[in-house]
């Protein structure tokens, strides 16, 4: 396309210049650095234990489905409690509904997720703290209520120092943390690899379809919690996880260390 003719700048009716290209000054490259910029990532140490435990997840989760012996995965969010400082004003024809940006601080609450992925069933408990007396009466609560039929049952959480069987020894009796032990077989993700959970993804589900509002109470959040948890097991939304052992040795490969029978096989350079 032509530029125009060098000249004064043509005028539409109205005085308004037509916008020509090249008239404007060229807009910023995207690949323009921005060294005040920085964005936070997890980086896992290159080692065996971090490879174990990625496989060791992950070959659970390609088992087929055993009743006797389900997979389950266990986790924990906090909620901050916000209340209304003045009430919201409701919707209307042509207008939307409106709520004070300001809001009252009304504590924390602590929300405990069980899920199962290969069933679609899923339990959430609403308490004030995460203690390890908190996370025992979840162990329990699972093996008697939720699995009472179970043999084993194969939970995968994380490594905070809460989860273990010491926590079990802390709040029963030797006799009853024992009986819960022995029906319970723990299967720890790798340090900063929480992805690998199935609970923070249904968790990340839990935040977009019920959490994004202002809750005043832990009543009212157990509330809420309790109908979205009824929704999503009424439909048994279930969880299909596709990333197996052998994708990560591919895909993951820097993750893995290199042991001494391959650095042997390594040719040395001349030079």
């Amino acid at each position: 396309m032509e530029r125009p003719v060098a000249g004064p700048p043509r005028r539409r009716a109205g005085g308004r210049r037509d916008r020509l290209p090249g008239d404007d000054p060229a807009d910023p490259q995207k690949n323009v650095l921005k060294p005040w910029q920085k964005r936070s990532w997890c980086l896992p140490e290159v080692s065996g234990e971090f490879v174990w435990r990625m496989e060791d997840v992950l070959g659970l989760y390609a088992a087929p489905y055993d009743p006797r012996r389900p997979v389950v995965g266990f986790d924990e969010a906090s909620k901050e409690l916000h209340g209304e400082v003045n009430p919201p004003l409701p919707a209307r024809p042509g207008d939307v509904a409106r709520q004070d940006y300001e809001y009252t601080r009304e504590g924390t609450a602590n929300l405990f997720l069980i899920v199962e992925p290969l069933t679609g069933l899923r339990h959430l408990t609403v308490t004030e703290r995460r203690t390890r007396i908190d996370f025992a009466h979840q162990m329990r609560y699972l093996c008697d209520e939720l699995y009472p039929e179970a043999e084993v049952i194969r939970v995968v959480l994380d490594n905070l120092n809460t989860h273990g069987p010491a926590s079990l020894y802390e709040a029963f009796p030797p006799e009853e943390a024992r009986r819960l032990t022995e029906r319970l077989e723990f299967h720890y993700t790798p340090k900063h690899a929480s992805w690998l959970n199935v609970a923070e993804l249904e968790l990340s589900v839990l935040a977009r379809q019920c959490l994004n509002r202002r809750i005043a109470t832990r009543e009212e959040l157990a509330r809420v919690v309790a109908a979205w948890e009824a929704e999503r097991n009424a439909v048994r939304a279930k969880i299909v996880w596709s990333f197996r052992v052998a994708e990560a040795r591919v895909k993951l490969a820097k993750l893995y260390p290199v042991g001494p029978e391959e650095t042997s096989r390594t040719p040395v350079s001349d030079h």
